[in-house]
């Protein structure tokens, strides 16, 4: 996981490593694992959030993102799961991750 976030380019690293550090403060027993160049989290269940790297942004995966409140603005062609992208002007608001991280663990985790 640490390779993967120094890899992200720019402005990107920075925001991967907030990304990263809010989920583990939410929930200091995540599992973590790169998959398809993609890092995943995950509890005993299952997978609750991942987060892609793209040109112009960084794509936070809500695994089960419909059942959050506030569901994740952008809608997937997966069921239940929606995103959140973050460009480079753009804060992470890191209370409301906490929040959605903390209401995902009460759901079942995803399979994949």
């Amino acid at each position: 996981m640490q390779a993967y976030l120094s890899a992200m380019p720019g402005w990107k690293c920075g925001l991967g490593k907030q990304i990263n550090a809010t989920v583990e403060k939410a929930f200091p027993e995540v599992r973590k694992q790169v998959r398809w160049n993609t890092p995943f989290y995950g509890k005993d269940d299952g997978w609750f959030l991942a987060m892609y790297c793209y040109k112009d942004y960084v794509q936070i995966t809500f695994m089960t993102g419909s059942s959050l409140d506030p569901v994740p603005p952008k809608a997937s062609k997966v069921e239940g799961t929606r995103y959140l992208d973050i460009h480079e002007d753009e804060a992470l608001d890191k209370e409301q991750l906490a929040d959605s991280v903390q209401q995902a663990l009460r759901l079942p985790g995803q399979q994949l």
